[in-house]
């Protein structure tokens, strides 16, 4: 064994990793296997419930994550608060790099999460934040993909299968898929315009974060392969109030209240529900890989007049790739310990969505101007 491994063994077992944890959950993510292993049966069926259609039979996995119920674990060392986001006050993580690994605590929950050398340890009260262990599993999901070269972006992410389509982009199903990521500047509402482009025949890849890569062989003939993240969207009561698909998103009692807000009110609401897809869509409407084929990015704002939809170059804007970039983030690693994490730049970033459609949405917010635009690409290109 390593002296890092050994480190994060012992400190793994300081904290109480060596309880049996009898049950197991395991995911099939495309091109990722994962097994979580866990001491409680009530966070196994949230998990259940929450994956849905990716949990998939006992079999060799790429990554392996342990989440035990227990109470606040009470860490042998300080720990550094991370600094907020940009536009963001509240300190709500801390944590602690160690010999091949990190440490982080959640302040407000008190959940510890331990990861490196191949460990990935989640303690505390799991039960009553499930939705943290969640985002651990996705998170161990992302560094993986990162750890084969793709790069991290803020984005959702649609596609649709044109099954009389001849254009070989290679689908087992027959037809061929077409996908297109959405990212934008904060409050764009790339979650919203998902939605309405899924009314309107649509797949769902992924919701905030997109994994990129060159697609196979790494030619320049062919698309982009983009996965998304295993994580149901999240939407505000806007976003529900006005797709009929959604309507049993907001619980009745929050809905009349919402109907009383004027548009402006009802537009900055800070208030999320979790969109169970098949629920609302029916069946087999969420897959996690397709080719990507453009980029839409939102660049527009309230009031701003008719809606623009324009093709544009990566190189010749470089203003609008701050909008698709996404830092790795505190819960990601680099493959070799030793290392600093260096994520990667603007240049690499427009070196890589060069090779996809690049379409900017300026003017006044319109979803449904939008949607059709994005509806007619995934169709026709």
């Amino acid at each position: 064994m390593s002296r890092h491994g050994y480190v994060m063994g012992t400190l793994a077992d300081m904290l109480g990793a060596g309880s049996p944890a009898p049950y197991s959950l395991f995911l099939d993510l495309g091109d990722c296997r994962l097994e979580v292993r866990t001491n409680s049966e009530a966070l196994l069926a949230e998990l259940d419930d929450y994956f849905g259609g990716f949990v998939a039979g006992p079999g060799p996995v790429q990554v392996t994550l342990t989440a035990l119920e227990r109470p606040e674990p009470q860490l042998p060392f300080d720990l550094s608060a991370k600094e907020p986001d940009p536009g963001k006050e509240r300190i709500k993580e801390e944590y602690a790099d160690v010999p091949g690994g990190r440490l982080v605590r959640k302040r407000l929950t008190g959940m510890v999460f331990l990861f490196g050398q191949g460990l990935n340890l989640a303690l505390g009260p799991c039960e009553k934040n499930s939705n943290q262990v969640v985002n651990f599993v996705n998170n161990r999901y992302i560094e993986y993909k990162l750890h084969q070269g793709c790069l991290l972006g803020h984005s959702a992410a649609v596609a649709h299968l044109n099954p009389d389509s001849t254009s070989g982009d290679g689908n087992p199903g027959g037809g061929s898929l077409r996908g297109l990521a959405l990212c934008g500047f904060s409050g764009a509402g790339k979650s919203t315009l998902a939605m309405h482009i899924m009314s309107r025949g649509a797949l769902f890849v992924s919701n905030d974060r997109l994994l990129v890569a060159p697609g196979e062989g790494g030619g320049k003939a062919g698309p982009l392969c983009m996965s998304g993240v295993p994580k149901l969207p999240r939407i505000n009561p806007g976003t529900a109030l006005n797709n009929p698909h959604l309507a049993g998103v907001v619980p009745g009692e929050d809905k009349r209240r919402f109907l009383e807000l004027d548009e402006d009110d009802l537009w900055g609401l800070e208030h999320k529900y979790d969109v169970f897809l098949d629920q609302c869509f029916g069946q087999g409407r969420f897959l996690l890989q397709a080719p990507m084929h453009g980029l839409v990015v939102l660049n527009w704002r309230r009031g701003a007049g008719p809606t623009t939809v324009r093709f544009v170059k990566a190189a010749e804007r470089p203003d609008l790739l701050p909008a698709f970039m996404k830092p790795a983030g505190l819960f990601s690693l680099p493959k070799n310990g030793d290392d600093a994490w260096r994520d990667p730049g603007q240049e690499e970033y427009a070196a890589l969505l060069s090779r996809c459609d690049l379409v900017e949405i300026t003017g006044g917010v319109d979803f449904d101007h939008a949607a059709a635009f994005c509806a007619e690409y995934l169709l026709h290109g």
